[in-house]
């Protein structure tokens, strides 16, 4: 062999590629019934996050009730998750794939300055809608929420807040809200971007952050552990099996919600169009993802087609107003 080093670069290249698994399922026949045959969730976040337990939770519910076959979910981080819609607009088209994505994407593409937007894609649904919550870890010195607020208020550089999306996410614009409420010019505040739900919890119990503001969902289990002590709610009211008052309740006036649905690429056909908001529409009335909602403290907030559409528009100009406001666009 006259030039073994080329050689060798050619199988590394062969092998990088056949480790990328394709987008549109290499099995053979079509669709049967209802089925989507080779369907994909991508993630737009790492494991852990909202998204990710979301895409997880949805995928095995309709495995389990026989709505489809075998969904692969897979990660595609990046970017608060305009990475990800990057990829998903990319693939005009395709019928056999779908984002997990929420409230922060909206965000993020301005922040981002993301060339694609969700006015890209195709709305499928809106699944759920879930308060954001104040935690520390349990060696924290803030006891409550009262605590926590005169700390920040006194010194908010000394105060930093995580949370598991990048500018413009709702981990970002809550503790924003938080902050115009209680008197701290948002400029002043020591925001630390994760990527995710996962990540972020990680750095609270840690220390890295003097306090964390997630969903519910992705807290719950170290609550309920005791290696997180939860602060406050940002929604209207109290959730069950969380002891915490809400934000309002404590003085600070500020509401905050957030959702998550699903997405697919823009150009789909009608009939792809159709048998993934018929799988996600019948997602909702099986008790699986009743179960799921109870579980993960979520809200119901089922929407579909041009109807999440509609409402999609809506957010978009929410969320760039807020942004305004807060000098973040």
């Amino acid at each position: 062999m006259k030039n073994p080093k080329s050689w060798l670069a050619v199988l590394a290249a062969a092998f990088l590629v056949l480790l990328v698994p394709p987008l549109v399922s290499s099995g053979s026949g079509e669709d049967v019934g209802g089925h989507i045959r080779g369907l994909r969730l991508m993630v737009p976040n790492t494991p852990g996050g909202g998204y990710d337990i979301t895409a997880r939770t949805a995928a095995k519910a309709i495995e389990d009730a026989g709505l489809n076959g075998n969904t692969e979910v897979f990660n595609l981080p990046g970017a608060g998750g305009t990475v990800g819609l990057g990829r998903l607009v990319s693939e005009r088209g395709n019928g056999k794939l779908a984002m997990s994505m929420g409230l922060g994407v909206v965000g993020s593409v301005y922040t981002n300055k993301s060339p694609s937007t969700l006015q890209d894609t195709t709305p499928i649904a809106r699944l759920t809608e879930e308060a954001d919550i104040v935690v520390v870890g349990k060696d924290s010195p803030y006891r409550d929420i009262t605590e926590l607020i005169e700390a920040w208020r006194a010194d908010p550089g000394a105060v930093s807040v995580g949370g598991g999306s990048s500018p413009g996410g709702p981990d970002h614009l809550a503790p924003m809200l938080m902050a115009e409420a209680v008197g701290i010019a948002p400029p002043d505040v020591r925001y630390v971007s994760y990527d995710g739900g996962g990540e972020l919890m990680a750095s609270v119990l840690g220390g890295e952050v003097g306090f964390g503001v997630s969903g519910i969902g992705e807290t719950r289990d170290q609550i309920d552990a005791g290696e997180l002590r939860a602060l406050a709610v940002t929604s209207p009211r109290r959730v069950p099996g969380i002891d915490a008052p809400t934000l309002r309740e404590s003085g600070v006036d500020v509401s905050f919600t957030n959702w998550r649905g699903v997405v697919a690429p823009p150009g789909i056909s009608d009939t792809a169009r159709d048998k993934l908001i018929t799988m996600f529409t019948g997602l909702h009335d099986t008790p699986q993802w009743q179960e799921a909602l109870r579980l993960n403290g979520w809200a119901d907030a089922f929407q579909a087609g041009d109807e999440f559409g509609a409402f999609l528009e809506e957010e978009n100009g929410r969320v760039v107003k807020v942004l305004k406001e807060l000098g973040l666009a």
